[in-house]
C-alpha cells in the first residue's frame, strides 16, 4: 500500500512537471525508451531546455531509429553523442550545432546549422522503467495512447508509466473506457483523483473518488464523461411525471404529491386537505362531502351546507353548542330560545342592492338580471348595453336576459349573530328612553295653568295706542284713586 502511494505521488509530480509540454506530432516507444519530434521552433539551447524539462533529453541514436515518425519535411534539432564538442560550444555561444533534415521522399540527412538559429523543431529521447504494454480491446475498439510526455504514440509497442489509453468504438460519440499505465497494468478509470483528475470529463470526488457531473447533466455508462441524457428531450409529458437519467437511458417518474396508479400519477395532496372524504373520480382524486352537504364552490376543500328552504336547521358543535353555523346565504336565529335547537333564516340578498337592474333571490344566494337592452357583465351584477357593445367590438351578445349563475351570497361582515343581538338591545334601550321622555312630557303638560288664574290680585296691564291728550288724563285718574 505504501509503495502504491508513494508511485502515485511521483506520477502526480511528472505529470505537474509536464503540464506546459507541446503536443508533438508523433512518437514511438519501444523496450524502456521513447522518441518523440515537437513541431515547436527553437534554436539549439531552447530545444535542449525543453527536452529536460519534460523529463528526457535531445535525441542522441541513430537516424533509422526516427525515420517512421519523421513524416514532416524540415530541419530538428537532435544531439549525437559524437556531437559532444558541438554542445559544449553552444552552451559557449560558439559555432555550429548537429540537426536532422527532413524531406519528403528523399532520405534524411544529418547537418549542422548554427546554434543560435531556429530550426522547425526538436527530437527527444525519454527512459522509463515499468512499461505497459498494448491494452487488449475487443476487435472494433480503437485505442488513442497519449504519454505524460503529451505526445501520441499509437503505434507503439510498449509504453511508459502514466500514459492514458482510451478506447473508442467506431461511430460512438462517447469512449468505451479509459486506462492510466501503473506499474506494468493498466488502471481502469475512474482512478484516485489526485493523477489527472481520476481520468473524468468534468470533476472528480476526492471521498469517493468517483466521477460527478454538473447540473443538468448526467454520468456516462463508462463512468467518466458527462452527458446531457436522454431527459433533455423531455419524454415524459404524462400529468405529474418527470424524468429521471439513468446508466440505461431514462425513467418516468411521479414528482412530489403524486403516486403512482396503475401505470398513472395521480396528485392526491388534495386529499391531505379535505374537510370531510377524499375518492377518485375518473382517475383524479377529488374531495368528497357527506349526506347533507356538498363542495364549496370558493374552495373544492371545503364543504357547505345544503338548505333548500327559507329555515333550516343550524350546525352545532357537540362540545360547545353555543358555536353554531348557517350555509352561506343564510344567517343564524336563535330568537326561539334555549327550548328549541337554533336554525338558519336565509339572507335576502335583494334587499342589498347587489344588482344593478333586476334581483331574483334564491335559497342561499341570488341572481342579478338585466333590462331589456342590457346584458349581464361579467362581475355578475352589473348591465351593460347591448348597443353599446355592438357599436365597439361587432360581437353578438347573448339573449336577453342573461342571468347570473346562483352562486351562494356571502353574509356581509357586520350581520353576525352578535351583531344582531347588540343592534336589538340598543334598539330596545332607545325604545325604553322615548318612552319615558314622552310620558314625562304628558305629565308637565297636563299641570301646566295659567299663574294669572290662580293670583287675581296681581295687575293684568292691557295695551293699546294713547295719545298725548288720552296720556295726560289717565295720569290724572291715576293720580286721583292714589289720593282716595
Amino acid at each position: 500500500m505504501i509503495h502504491s502511494a508513494n508511485a502515485l505521488l511521483i506520477c502526480v509530480a511528472v505529470l505537474c512537471a509536464l503540464e506546459e509540454t507541446v503536443l508533438s506530432q508523433r512518437g514511438h516507444c519501444a523496450a524502456n525508451q521513447c522518441f518523440a519530434f515537437f513541431l515547436e521552433p527553437k534554436d539549439f539551447t531552447g530545444a535542449r531546455k525543453s527536452c529536460r524539462d519534460s523529463g528526457g533529453q535531445l535525441y542522441a541514436l541513430g537516424l533509422e531509429q526516427v525515420e517512421e515518425i519523421l513524416t514532416v519535411s524540415g530541419s530538428y534539432w537532435v544531439e549525437l553523442p559524437s556531437t559532444d564538442t558541438a554542445a559544449e560550444e553552444a552552451a559557449a555561444g560558439l559555432q555550429s550545432c548537429p540537426s536532422i533534415s527532413v524531406t519528403t521522399g528523399r532520405k534524411n540527412q544529418l547537418q549542422r546549422e548554427p546554434c543560435r538559429g531556429t530550426r522547425n523543431g526538436f527530437l527527444c529521447q525519454y527512459q522509463f522503467e515499468e512499461p505497459c504494454s498494448v491494452l487488449q480491446t475487443d476487435g472494433d475498439a480503437q485505442v488513442k495512447y497519449t504519454t505524460p510526455m503529451h505526445f501520441t504514440a499509437d503505434e507503439s509497442e510498449t509504453f511508459p508509466p502514466g500514459t492514458t489509453a482510451v478506447t473508442v468504438k467506431v461511430g460512438a460519440n462517447y469512449p468505451e473506457s479509459k486506462h492510466v499505465c501503473f506499474s506494468k497494468d493498466w488502471m481502469k478509470a475512474p482512478w484516485r483523483c489526485e493523477v489527472m483528475w481520476g481520468g473524468c470529463e468534468h470533476n472528480c470526488s476526492a471521498t469517493t473518488h468517483t466521477c460527478i457531473c454538473p447540473a443538468g447533466k448526467v454520468l456516462h455508462h463508462n463512468n467518466i464523461s458527462c452527458t446531457t441524457g436522454p431527459c433533455e428531450s423531455n419524454p415524459c409529458t404524462g400529468e405529474g411525471e418527470e424524468c429521471e437519467n439513468t446508466r440505461e437511458g431514462f425513467k418516468c417518474t411521479c414528482s412530489d404529491g403524486f403516486f403512482e396508479e396503475e401505470g398513472v400519477c395521480v396528485n392526491v395532496t388534495i386529499c391531505e386537505t379535505c374537510e370531510q372524504t377524499c375518492d377518485k373520480l375518473d382517475g383524479v382524486y377529488q374531495c368528497m362531502c357527506k349526506k347533507g352537504f356538498r363542495v364549496a364552490a370558493h374552495d373544492p376543500t371545503k364543504c357547505d351546507m345544503i338548505c333548500n328552504e327559507k329555515h333550516c336547521p343550524a350546525r352545532c358543535d357537540r362540545n360547545d353548542q353555543g358555536s353554531c353555523y348557517c350555509p352561506d346565504g343564510y344567517i343564524l336565529d336563535d330568537q326561539a330560545g334555549k327550548s328549541s335547537a337554533p336554525f338558519c333564516t336565509e339572507i335576502n340578498e335583494c334587499e342589498m342592492g347587489y344588482c344593478e337592474h333586476k334581483c331574483e333571490n334564491l335559497f342561499g344566494g341570488h341572481r342579478c338580471l338585466c333590462d331589456e337592452g342590457f346584458r349581464l357583465h361579467q362581475d355578475r351584477s352589473t348591465c351593460v348595453s347591448i348597443k353599446e357593445e355592438d357599436d365597439g367590438s361587432g360581437s353578438t351578445p347573448p339573449p336577453y336576459p342573461t342571468p347570473a349563475g346562483a352562486h351562494p351570497a356571502a353574509v356581509p361582515s357586520y350581520v353576525k349573530t352578535g351583531s344582531v343581538l347588540g343592534i336589538s338591545m340598543f334598539m330596545v334601550l332607545c325604545a325604553g328612553l322615548l318612552y319615558f321622555l314622552i310620558r314625562n312630557a304628558v305629565k308637565r303638560c297636563g299641570r301646566f295653568e295659567l299663574s294669572s288664574i290662580k293670583h287675581p290680585d296681581i295687575d293684568i296691564f292691557y295695551l293699546q295706542q294713547v295719545t298725548s291728550e288720552t296720556y295726560k288724563r289717565l295720569s290724572m285718574d291715576k293720580h286721583f284713586k292714589s289720593d282716595s
